[in-house]
């Protein structure tokens, strides 16, 4: 956690307890509400950059040389609004994919297009037909899901991400779908 996020949390915690203190259980609830959701937001955050660093490392651990970076304080575009959050890069050659994740931290920041906790975008620089954007939802069951968002925007095509799908950006990044990748 970095210490910017370590602040927020304490300041959301006392933020809480000040409202609690003065009878204001509206307010109480919604920082709560706030602080779950973060705490949501940061674990399959960190779920899914694992998911990409583990398979990097497997294909590392077989003779691939694929080199990984990170920021933490990384802003990007969805729609009009701004996310905020971490990126991983991951570089093999001249081959990059990104990975980045984030939600809106102001309000002037905006919202997240279309709904949900957090928005991802999986880039691979140069070779846009493989970009997949992300939203992170909670199901019906209240757990959490990364979900891919269909590219023509067709609400019933979306589905959930799964390791398969990492694996097969990592083997793209490798150049081992030279001309098309099978899609599930």
């Amino acid at each position: 956690m970095s210490e910017l996020d370590e602040a927020w949390a304490i300041g959301l915690a006392e933020a809480e307890a000040r409202a609690r203190a003065q009878g204001r259980a509206d307010i109480a609830a919604y920082l709560a509400l706030r602080s779950s959701n973060d705490l949501i937001r940061k674990i399959a955050g960190d779920w899914l950059l694992n998911m990409f660093a583990t398979a990097a490392g497997e294909a590392n651990r077989v003779g691939a040389a694929i080199q990984l970076s990170t920021d933490e304080a990384h802003r990007f575009k969805v729609g009009n609004s701004s996310m905020v959050g971490p990126r991983l890069s991951l570089t093999n050659g001249v081959r990059r994919l990104q990975v980045e994740i984030g939600w809106p931290r102001t309000p002037r920041d905006g919202y997240i297009p279309g709904g949900g906790l957090a928005c991802a975008h999986i880039k691979h620089v140069g070779i846009k037909p493989e970009n997949e954007e992300l939203r992170l939802i909670l199901d019906d069951t209240g757990t959490p899901s990364w979900i891919i968002i269909d590219r023509t925007g067709s609400p019933g095509e979306s589905r959930e991400l799964h390791e398969l799908d990492v694996d097969t950006h990592v083997k793209v990044l490798l150049n081992e779908f030279p001309n098309s990748r099978p899609r599930p």
